[in-house]
């Protein structure tokens, strides 16, 4: 009999260790490859990948964890002999909870006579059990697999053990670097779009990787839409006039509502129904209602369709804002908040059926009246408002209904053979038209905290303002774009202190380009909605560096916070560079 020799926990904790002191890249990539080709099994760079970005399961799947810092702190305590109150002491002085974990378990007063050397695979099904934990006894139990894990750690592998617990890996690295890794690793960096391709409709990180290590590229290709596991949503461009919306699309597009809800991509397999949103989160026991109403409303007993769900009025059926709807995002009496804020789906996309299957490549139009067929419209459901324009005049008009109406503008889609569900892409085919592109820059962005300064007066001993940045999609990173300090409540300022200090780091990540130096750097993890007056020339920021002017960025003028956090937006999703240099040159033709 043949054993297959597994790779050791501490193995991979030493690569952790080396992306964690990587300020680059691609040498953060070259790292990623070596990592991949030591793998010994499908399964096993499954987990590995899982690891790396702090996961035991995709966010789809709905489990997780469940360790608060209380519950690490005590498990760090009882591995290595000490107090809660020594702990947890330590951790507010250094603020990180696997140097914690590292230095106690360094100095342990007791050490166990049956020390058992930790493996990838022990370490991951060890936490994939602390997931399913679950009724009377579950504190305890999670508490005792923890405390079990670092009881058999090394110093080192403590650091990371109890970071994954905290949700918090520290590594900087993305599923973007990940992907350029695993197409290096298993065949060449020409098989970038095809990984990508396929994560895009399978945006599991762990089955993307056991699929290229068992498959390679034709196995790579033959991955498509599945029920059960979100698609990565497609997204929009942006532009300022009905006349640019018509020459960018040959005049051949339908105009629908955009409205201001929370966008659900929504699975139906028999009797199961699933509900994620735009992150891909399983978010369905918040929408009771809508399992309900797909269940009877839609015909058909296997598909995907998407829509927007919107707050509506219990009173008046009028479309209140997307603020409303964020109650809805809460573990308990979701039967109370259901009556108290109904919400109306308005569908306006299908992606799979199971007559046809995956519908990613068909045209608009042939979609739409598929889910024309397919939806039974009442007061809780119906398809998203839409016309066919023939005229820039109709844009218009359209324009000025969906404003009455209580939206936030049009999405104008391509209409051509060629307006296929492009997903996780953001192109031409969708444009986003709100009534704010028409004058100054008046539409907001969402952009992600990478770095904070602290404020001076009454203001000091916590971070006041804000290093923020747009996407940079090409090269997977996040450049500067301004510093925003203005439009916080003191409430948003104590909560915004609370979230970056737990993704504080000691140096630049990896991902971000800057030129400013704050007070201290942040993981790009939590996006933000910013309004400005204008978009000017800066040499300070390197959003569009040296695309408009040498030696020069773009930098947003008198930026504030507009109060909303969008944490219905993955960073990768925030504005990205090429939207704001796009916004920039509108702008300058406006003005001029």
């Amino acid at each position: 009999m043949v054993f297959m020799v597994r790779m050791r926990f501490l193995s991979l904790a030493k690569y952790f260790e080396k992306l964690e002191l990587t300020s680059g890249r691609i040498e953060m990539t070259n790292i990623l490859v070596d990592l991949f080709r030591e793998a010994k099994s499908s399964e096993e760079i499954a987990k590995i990948t899982y690891l790396l970005i702090g996961e035991i399961h995709p966010p789809y799947i709905g489990l997780e964890l469940g360790l608060s810092e209380k519950l690490i702190i005590r498990s760090i305590a009882i591995a290595a002999g000490y107090d809660n109150k020594e702990v947890e002491d330590f951790l507010l002085k250094v603020g990180d909870i696997g140097k914690v974990a590292e230095e106690f378990i360094s100095k342990r007063k007791q050490y166990s006579l049956y020390i058992e050397e930790l493996t990838v695979e022990g370490v991951y099904n060890t936490f994939d059990k602390i997931c399913r934990i679950s009724g009377e006894g579950a504190i305890t139990d999670k508490v005792n697999y923890l405390s079990g894990l670092l009881i058999n750690a090394d110093p080192l592998e403590a650091r990371y053990l109890a970071r994954i617990a905290d949700g918090n890996l520290r590594l900087g690295v993305a599923d973007m670097t990940i992907l350029d890794a695993l197409s290096i690793a298993f065949g060449s960096k020409e098989w970038r779009k095809d990984v990508e391709d396929a994560y895009n409709v399978m945006p599991d990180i762990g089955k993307i990787a056991s699929i290229i290590y068992s498959g390679g590229l034709e196995a790579i290709k033959n991955v498509d839409v599945t029920i059960g596991i979100p698609v990565r949503p497609m997204l929009a461009e942006r532009l300022q006039s009905p006349e640019e919306i018509w020459e960018k699309t040959g005049g051949k597009l339908i105009l629908e509502y955009k409205y201001d809800g929370e966008r659900l991509q929504i699975h139906r397999d028999n009797d199961n129904v699933y509900i994620f949103s735009r992150r891909l989160e399983n978010i369905t026991n918040q929408f009771p209602d809508v399992v309900e109403v797909v269940k009877r409303n839609i015909h058909g007993e296997r598909f995907i369709v998407e829509g927007e769900a919107v707050a509506v009025n219990p009173e008046t059926g009028e479309m209140l804002p997307f603020q409303v709807l964020m109650h809805r995002k809460r573990k308990y009496d979701i039967d109370r908040i259901v009556k108290e804020i109904p919400v109306t789906l308005k569908l306006f996309d299908v992606l799979y059926h199971e007559d046809e299957g995956s519908l990613i490549k068909k045209p608009l139009l042939k979609r739409r009246k598929l889910l024309e067929r397919m939806v039974e419209p009442d007061d809780s459901i119906s398809l998203s408002e839409m016309m066919i324009p023939n005229s820039i005049d109709d844009i218009w008009k359209f324009f000025h209904l969906a404003i009455e109406a209580g939206c936030e503008g049009l999405l104008c889609k391509s209409a051509g053979e060629e307006s296929i569900y492009q997903a996780g892409a953001r192109g031409w085919l969708w444009i986003k038209f709100k009534r704010d592109y028409r004058a100054e820059l008046t539409d907001t962005l969402d952009l992600v905290v990478v770095g904070a300064l602290y404020g001076r007066g009454r203001k000091g001993g916590i971070p006041s303002s804000f290093l923020m940045a747009v996407y940079d999609k090409e090269n997977d990173v996040f450049k500067t774009v301004c510093k925003v300090g203005t439009g916080f409540t003191d409430e948003q300022l104590q909560l915004m202190d609370k979230m970056v200090r737990e993704y504080r780091l000691d140096r630049k990540p990896a991902r971000v380009e800057s030129i400013m130096t704050p007070d201290f750097w942040i993981e790009p993890k939590i996006v933000l909605e910013i309004t400005a007056a204008e978009i000017t020339i800066s040499p300070v920021h390197t959003c569009g560096y040296g695309v408009i002017e040498d030696e020069a960025g773009l930098a947003l003028r008198f930026p504030r916070f507009t109060g909303r956090f969008r944490e219905d937006k993955a960073p990768e999703d925030a504005t990205t560079e090429k939207e704001v240099i796009e916004m920039f040159r509108m702008q300058r033709k406006i003005i001029g």
